[in-house]
């Protein structure tokens, strides 16, 4: 593989710290305050689930977020930061990258109506997939550092 500057290995390292940096920004930007203490979060995802047009999305919402929103806002905030700093630190790498395909193949099921939003999760799920395969925790990482992985 010929490449520019960097190698292969420190690219596909570029791209998971900027896929981390991703998930940190989505995790700074929400109101903690709102999602914990007023459901803001969970509540607008439960509206867009309710009017879902796939039954299984709504019936999915119904048994598994609805009946425990609170939990669930601790969830997605906290899932969003412990990704960003997984991928930025190259902790667990490939734990973080799967479970974060998971979250934006998730988000992008919920939302598929919402056109502004499928873009960046469909970037967001093809870059955590690519940086799995390509095992992009060798370079630049705690997993490297510690010897996980190999």
């Amino acid at each position: 593989m010929q490449t520019i500057w960097l190698g292969g290995a420190e690219w596909l390292a570029v791209l998971r710290i900027g896929l981390g940096l991703w998930w940190l920004e989505s995790w700074r930007h929400k109101d903690r305050k709102a999602w914990f203490t007023r459901g803001t979060g969970i509540a607008w995802a439960a509206d867009v689930a309710e009017k879902h047009r796939w039954p299984a999305v709504r019936r999915g919402f119904d048994v598994v977020v609805r009946p425990y929103p609170k939990t669930m806002a601790y969830v997605v905030v906290y899932a969003e930061l412990a990704l960003g700093l997984g991928l930025v630190l190259g902790f667990l790498t490939p734990v973080a990258l799967a479970c974060g395909a998971l979250l934006n193949l998730l988000y992008l099921v919920l939302m598929i109506h919402d056109w502004a939003e499928q873009g960046q999760n469909g970037m967001m799920a093809l870059i955590s997939l690519v940086g799995l395969f390509a095992m992009c925790g060798q370079t630049w990482s705690l997993d490297a550092a510690l010897g996980l992985f190999r």
